[in-house]
C-alpha cells in the first residue's frame, strides 16, 4: 500500500510538480488529484502527462487540462474478486479505493490482488455438536461430516477458508471426534494447518474459546454447520477498521405473519394490515473477535456466544459492531435446510 499523502498532488500545482512526484517513486502509475478543499476530483497518468505536452501544454502549466474526472474507483470494502473483474474489464493495473466519505485511502494493485495474500489470523469452527436435530443422520456422523454434494460440510467450509488465505485452523470437537480427525488429520493434505481442541463435556460457542491457549491476533470463529459465499477478509477487514473487540456477523430474517393483524387504539380499529411480513436481525453464526474478550469467558463451563455478546455490552471499554452479510448463506442444522442445500448443490 502507497502512502496516499504523499502521491496526491493539488489542482494548482503544475505539470512540473506531477512528473517530479512521478520520479520519486519506482513503479508509480497514478497521482491522486484533491481540489483546495481535499477533496478527491480525479487522478493523473504517465500517459495524461504525454499527451497533455504533445497538445503543447507546457510544464509550467497546471495539471487541471489534463485531469481523469472519471477515474474507475472502488470502495475499501469490495471484495477481491469484484476488483480483479473491473480491473480486466477496463484494462487499467492500479485502482484507487474510497471510504465512506469518498476520499481515497489506498491504492489497490492489480498484480498484488493477483498474489496468494496469506493471513496469519486464525479460524475456530465449532464442530462438536450433537445434531439432534438432523438424526437419524448423525447418529453415525457428527453433523459437520455429513455431505452436501460430494463433499463433507466441514470440508467445504475449510476450502472456502484456504481460497481467502486463511491457513491456521482450530477445530473445535466433541461428538464422534475421531470420524473428524481421522479424515483431516494435521490438515496438511488440505494445504491446513489444523489444531484440535477437545471438549470433555459440551462448552458452548465461546464456551470452547477458554480451551485455546494461543489466540494473540483477531480471530474468526464460525459454526460448524454453516455453509456461505461470505468474504471472510472483508469482514476481518471491518472488524479492524472500527477497532471493533467484537463483531458479529448477522442476517436479515423475515417472517410473515399468517393473519391479518388489526392495529387498534384501545377499542378503536386503527387501520389492518393483511398478513403483514416482519424483518429482524439475527446473528448468522460468524464473528470476529478481539483476544481481550477471551478474559470474559469462564474457564470449564459453559457459556454460548449470545451471553459472551450480553457481557460485552454490559462493559464500557468494549467496541461491539454488527456486519452484515448479504451473501449466500445457510444453516445446515435441520433436515429441511439440509435438503435444499443438497438441491442447490445438484442445481449449480
Amino acid at each position: 500500500m502507497k502512502d496516499i499523502q504523499k502521491i496526491t498532488i493539488s489542482i494548482k500545482k503544475s505539470i512540473k510538480d506531477a512528473l517530479e512526484i512521478f520520479g520519486s517513486h519506482d513503479g508509480l502509475r497514478l497521482l491522486v488529484v484533491n481540489d483546495e478543499q481535499e477533496n478527491f476530483i480525479g487522478i493523473i497518468t504517465d500517459p495524461d502527462i504525454r499527451r497533455g505536452l504533445l497538445r503543447g501544454l507546457r510544464l509550467e502549466d497546471d495539471i487541471s487540462s489534463i485531469i481523469n474526472r472519471s477515474p474507475i474507483v472502488a470502495h475499501i470494502n469490495t471484495p477481491r474478486e469484484e476488483l480483479l473483474h473491473l480491473a480486466s474489464q477496463h484494462n487499467i493495473h492500479e485502482i484507487p479505493l474510497k471510504n465512506d466519505e469518498g476520499k481515497i485511502v489506498e491504492i489497490v494493485s492489480v498484480a498484488n490482488l493477483i498474489k496468494p495474500t496469506l493471513y496469519p489470523n486464525q479460524v475456530v469452527i465449532m464442530a462438536g455438536g450433537l445434531g439432534t436435530r438432523l438424526r437419524p443422520l448423525t447418529d453415525t456422523l457428527p453433523k459437520p461430516m455429513l455431505k452436501v454434494g460430494s463433499k463433507p460440510i466441514l470440508q467445504i467450509i475449510l476450502e472456502r477458508f484456504k481460497q481467502q488465505g486463511f491457513r491456521n485452523i482450530f477445530l473445535c470437537v466433541n461428538y464422534k471426534s475421531h470420524i473428524i480427525e481421522k479424515y483431516f488429520g494435521d490438515g496438511s493434505k488440505f494445504g491446513l494447518h489444523i489444531t484440535y481442541i477437545r471438549e470433555e463435556k459440551r462448552m458452548g460457542t465461546a464456551g470452547a474459546l477458554s480451551l485455546i491457549s494461543n489466540l494473540n491476533d483477531d480471530f474468526i470463529v464460525m459454526n460448524g454447520d454453516i455453509l456461505t459465499d461470505i468474504d471472510f477478509t472483508k469482514m476481518l477487514h471491518f472488524h479492524k477498521q472500527n477497532e471493533s473487540d467484537a463483531t458479529m456477523g448477522i442476517r436479515e430474517y423475515s417472517t410473515q405473519i399468517p393473519y391479518g393483524v388489526v392495529n387498534t387504539n384501545g377499542t378503536k380499529i386503527i387501520s389492518i394490515e393483511e398478513k403483514p411480513s416482519l424483518s429482524f436481525n439475527v446473528s448468522a453464526g460468524i464473528y470476529t473477535l478481539n483476544p481481550k474478550v477471551l478474559q470474559l469467558i469462564p474457564k470449564d463451563e459453559f457459556f454460548d456466544m449470545p451471553a459472551l455478546f450480553e457481557t460485552i455490552l454490559a462493559k464500557n471499554d468494549y467496541n461491539t459492531f454488527s456486519y452484515l452479510i448479504e451473501d449466500y448463506w445457510i444453516d445446515i442444522g435441520r433436515k429441511e435446510e439440509y435438503d435444499r442445500a443438497n438441491s442447490e448443490i445438484e442445481e449449480d
